[in-house]
C-alpha cells in the first residue's frame, strides 16, 4: 500500500515518462513531411524537430489550464485517479506505437482521465462544459486542418502557376525547412503542455490548491522531456504519415506543414489541447486531394480514422479497470 506522497512522486515520473513516450511516439508530426519529400535527412529532422519542441513547451500554459483544470475538478481527484490514467494512456501509446499506428496520445491521455475519474470519484467530478470543449476542439480540428491544408495548396497553386515544377520545388525545398521548424514548435507547444496540465492537477489534488499555476519547474520538465523524446525519434509512424498517405513533393510538405502548425497555434494560444496527429494527417490529405481525390490514399487515412475512433473507448475502458484495481490494492 502506497502513502500519498509516494503516488505524487510516482505520478510526477509517470507523467515524464508519458511526455517523453509522447515525443518520441509523435516525432513524425513534426518532421515526417520533411523527411518524404527528402528536404532534410532523418537525423537532421529530428534534431531540429527535439529542440524546437523543447522551446515551443516553454511558452504557455493556457493548455495545461484546460487540461488540469478544465476537465475535472482537480480537487475532487486522488492521486490514484492520475496515476491510473498514466498507466492506461501509456500502454495505449506504446501499443500504438509498436504496430506502427498514428493514433492520438491526446485522445489517450483525455480519455483515459475521465476514464478514471469516473471510477474513483463518480460522474460528479465531470466538468460537462470543459469535456464538450476538448471534444468539440479534437473532432473539428481535423476538418478545418483538412480544409486549410486545401486551401493554403490552391494558393499556392495559384501564385505560381506561371513557374516552372522544377523552379518551384527548388523555392519550396528551402520554405519547407522553414515550415517543418514551426510544426515542431506548435506540437511542443501543445502537446508538452498537456503533462503540465497532469503534473499540476497532482499538485492541486495532494496540496489542496484553490489556484491552479503551472510552477516554472514543471514546465522545464515537461520540455525536456518532450525534447529528449522526440530525439529518440520514431521511424514507422513516419513512413505511415509522410509515403503513405499521399504522394508528397517539397510544395505539398510546406502547404501541409504550415497548415497544421497553424491550426495547433491558434489552438495553444485559446487553451484548446488537440491531437496533433490528427491535424498533420489531415492536412496531409487536405493538400493531396486539392489536386485530385486519387493523390490521397484513403484506404490508410480510413485504418487510421477506426485507429482514433478505438482509442477512446479502449481508454476509457483501461483507465477504469486499471483504477478498480489500484483501489482494490490499497
Amino acid at each position: 500500500m502506497l502513502d500519498t506522497y509516494t503516488l505524487l512522486v510516482l505520478v510526477i515520473a509517470l507523467a515524464l515518462i508519458f511526455d517523453f513516450i509522447n515525443g518520441f511516439h509523435d516525432t513524425a508530426n513534426a518532421i515526417a513531411t520533411s523527411v518524404s519529400t527528402r528536404v532534410l535527412s532523418p537525423k537532421t529532422a529530428v534534431a531540429m524537430a527535439a529542440i524546437l519542441n523543447l522551446v515551443g513547451a516553454l511558452t504557455g500554459t493556457a493548455v495545461a489550464k484546460t487540461v488540469g483544470a478544465g476537465l475535472v475538478e482537480a480537487v475532487s481527484v486522488t492521486q490514484v485517479t492520475i496515476f491510473s490514467a498514466l498507466v492506461s494512456a501509456i500502454i495505449w501509446d506504446l501499443v500504438t506505437w509498436y504496430y506502427g499506428l498514428p493514433t492520438s496520445s491526446s485522445h489517450a491521455m483525455l480519455s483515459s482521465i475521465l476514464g478514471a475519474a469516473i471510477a474513483t470519484a463518480g460522474t460528479d467530478v465531470i466538468i460537462g462544459k470543459g469535456v464538450l470543449k476538448i471534444l468539440m476542439g479534437l473532432f473539428l480540428s481535423p476538418v478545418v486542418g483538412f480544409l486549410l491544408g486545401m486551401i493554403v495548396m490552391w494558393g499556392i497553386i495559384w501564385l505560381f502557376h506561371d513557374r516552372t515544377p522544377s523552379s518551384v520545388n527548388k523555392l519550396f525545398s528551402r520554405l519547407q525547412i522553414v515550415s517543418a521548424a514551426y510544426m515542431a514548435f506548435s506540437h511542443g507547444n501543445n502537446d508538452a503542455q498537456k503533462t503540465m496540465g497532469i503534473i499540476t492537477m497532482a499538485l492541486v489534488s495532494y496540496y489542496g490548491l484553490t489556484d491552479f499555476h503551472v510552477p516554472f519547474w514543471v514546465m522545464l520538465s515537461c520540455a525536456v522531456a518532450m525534447g529528449l523524446g522526440t530525439a529518440a525519434g520514431g521511424w514507422r509512424i513516419i513512413k505511415t504519415l509522410g509515403t503513405r498517405l499521399s504522394a508528397l513533393r517539397p510544395v505539398n510538405g510546406f502547404a501541409a506543414e504550415s497548415a497544421a502548425a497553424t491550426v495547433i497555434e491558434v489552438a495553444s494560444h485559446i487553451g484548446l489541447p488537440l491531437s496533433t496527429t490528427h491535424v498533420i494527417s489531415s492536412t496531409i490529405m487536405g493538400v493531396g486531394s486539392s489536386q485530385r481525390l486519387s493523390a490521397v490514399r484513403w484506404s490508410v487515412g480510413g485504418n487510421i480514422i477506426l485507429a482514433w475512433v478505438f482509442t477512446i473507448p479502449a481508454c476509457l475502458g483501461l483507465s477504469w479497470a486499471v483504477a478498480k484495481l489500484m483501489q482494490m490494492l490499497q
